[in-house]
């Protein structure tokens, strides 16, 4: 984790990723992050927590005080879930005013999510409420905001929390060459992607009942 944000400066520089959307999680909200996305003509949507706890004060401040410029609700419904989301977009100026952000920031995102779930054994519901803010480097729509957000959790959900719970990578502790065993793990996961019945816990533990003759007969391509 500690080399993880230098590296994202480092490949923001060297990937020909110009006028492309980059996102990146709370940790790469960093004043050098932003610059070398203006240098490298990259398009930047960092969500902002309290790692930055006086911007934070400030962008909650804006957001609480001003009128958005551009707004996206968005409705998803699944099975025993229900989705309202929310996106505004405001103008950084205020919360960047007389700091040092103020070259790198255009645009605040503030996405608010209400989710309301049924249990399925009595059916009551339960409401949860989360506000989540993310910073850009250019200016956006709160549609195509929203949108890089979502993508952006989709590939967290999928990859990187299969990854970190269902192999459980985080709890490795594994330190003589751990890259070989990372990409053990990458094989493994691309693996019970092709052939992926059910979820990846139920798909891990099939495959290690099943024996080695119909391991052999997945698909691996």
């Amino acid at each position: 984790k500690s080399n993880e944000i230098p590296a994202a400066q480092q490949l923001l520089g060297e990937l020909d990723i110009v006028r492309c959307t980059v996102t990146l999680d709370a940790m790469h909200c960093q004043k050098k992050t932003f610059e070398a996305a203006a240098q490298a003509g990259v398009r930047a949507v960092i969500q902002l927590k309290d790692n930055q706890p006086t911007l934070l004060t400030n962008v909650e401040a804006v957001c609480a005080t001003q009128r958005s410029t551009s707004k996206d609700v968005t409705y998803n419904a699944a099975r025993n879930r229900y989705e309202v989301r929310t996106v505004d977009v405001f103008p950084a100026t205020h919360a960047v005013a007389g700091t040092e952000w103020k070259p790198l920031v255009t645009n605040i995102v503030r996405v608010e999510r209400t989710v309301r779930h049924q249990n399925p054994r009595d059916g009551l519901l339960t409401t949860t409420y989360e506000t989540a803010y993310y910073l850009t480097n250019f200016a956006v729509s709160a549609s195509a905001a929203g949108a890089a957000i979502r993508d952006h959790w989709h590939v967290e959900n999928t990859l990187h929390y299969t990854r970190d719970v269902t192999f459980q990578e985080d709890q490795s502790r594994i330190r003589h060459k751990p890259g070989v065993f990372a990409r053990l793990r990458s094989f493994g996961y691309n693996i019970l992607c092709r052939n992926k019945t059910d979820t990846f816990a139920q798909g891990r533990y099939a495959a290690a009942l099943a024996g080695l003759d119909v391991l052999l007969t997945w698909r691996v391509s």
